[in-house]
């Protein structure tokens, strides 16, 4: 799996103790972003060819498109993002910047609906939607010879279930995995807490009702969907019979990557906090093949990992220009550790 004879062991991530509070490194973190980048935006259908998708790049260096076919050699790391994320999320232009310092290109596959481009579709954003995550992939696969793959959240889902699911047929050389509900029933339930209810809730629940009112739906349906103030609620209505799935208890069953990470074939690397307020249940050694490396901290939150940097750190590990002694680079530095570890050449700038 690896070009090391040693087992993975990035930097540990050991925030100063008033900054432990997993509330904290899930809020924190998008007030402590680098600007983004100036992405390059190639847009292409879906897998069911209903619904535009945005691809933004930041290339490493131009990419020559008329090369007679031969593939960009550069490798290619691709950010499958979380629910309502988009290029702009926090965790996107911290990863954009390190990808590009490592001399590695960059995109993000939005899913549908996302990054200012509405479905056009009967279908939204799916957990569990593997064949649009290998349709993402198979359009990259065209012009890239050597991709990676990130995948954070909801988005970590499913890429997590793809790489099992698909076994030796991802097209994906690698991948990481970060802050994901693996097991989708439990997540749900951790969000029915009372300060997840009331503090993330409406900040995730809001923008997909909004969507989903602008989509072509039923009277019935935009009463139903009016009333809800749980994200299971609104699975159950919308999510769950738009994708196929009886009710939403089904849609988190079928769509859990859990049960597929036994047959993971590729290099995978499991990141999650034990903090985290959203995930719910989390991977143990026992339920993953040997391909994959779990690394649980005790904190960090939900996509949070935010630190406190002293003069000397900030100075060595700045790579997006930002002067703040809070930063967000844990997960990208780690992230660029586990590629360079199964045998990604980095050519740093």
């Amino acid at each position: 799996m690896s070009t090391s004879t040693k087992p993975f062991s990035p930097t540990p991530f050991k925030p100063p103790f008033w900054l432990t509070n997993p509330h904290l490194q899930s809020i924190l973190p998008k007030f402590f972003a680098p600007k983004a980048p100036t992405y390059r935006r190639e847009v292409e259908k879906d897998s069911l060819d209903e619904s535009d998708i945005a691809y933004d790049f930041y290339d490493a260096h131009p990419v020559d498109t008329s090369k007679n076919g031969a593939l960009e050699q550069t490798p290619l790391i691709v950010l499958f993002h979380g629910m309502e994320g988009s290029s702009d999320s926090h965790y996107a232009r911290a990863l954009a910047y390190q990808m590009h310092a490592q001399g590695w290109h960059f995109v993000v596959a939005h899913f549908r609906s996302c990054g200012g481009i509405p479905a056009n579709g009967r279908v939204f954003y799916n957990a569990g939607d593997t064949d649009e995550v290998h349709h993402a992939l198979q359009n990259l696969k065209q012009q890239y010879a050597n991709i990676y793959a990130v995948g954070v959240s909801l988005g970590g889902n499913a890429l997590a279930k793809y790489m099992g699911e698909y076994e030796d047929k991802v097209l994906c050389k690698g991948a990481v995995v970060i802050s994901a509900p693996v097991d989708m029933s439990s997540a749900a339930l951790s969000m029915h807490s009372f300060l997840s209810h009331r503090i993330y809730t409406p900040y995730l629940l809001n923008p997909i009702i909004k969507k989903a009112l602008a989509n072509d739906i039923t009277q019935e349906e935009i009463d139903s969907i009016k009333a809800v103030n749980r994200i299971s609620d609104f699975d159950d209505i919308f999510t769950a019979p738009r994708h196929g799935y009886r009710s939403n208890n089904h849609y988190y069953q079928a769509s859990s990557a859990l049960p597929y990470l036994i047959k993971v074939t590729k290099p995978l690397l499991l990141i999650s906090a034990k903090d985290d307020p959203f995930i719910g249940f989390t991977a143990t050694p026992n339920d993953v093949s040997d391909s994959v490396t779990i690394l649980d901290t005790e904190h960090g939150g939900h996509i949070g990992y935010l630190r406190y940097r002293s003069d000397k750190g900030r100075a060595k590990n700045n790579t997006n220009g930002n002067s703040s002694k809070f930063d967000i680079n844990w997960i990208p530095e780690t992230v660029s550790a586990y590629f360079n570890w199964i045998g990604v050449e980095s050519r740093k700038k």
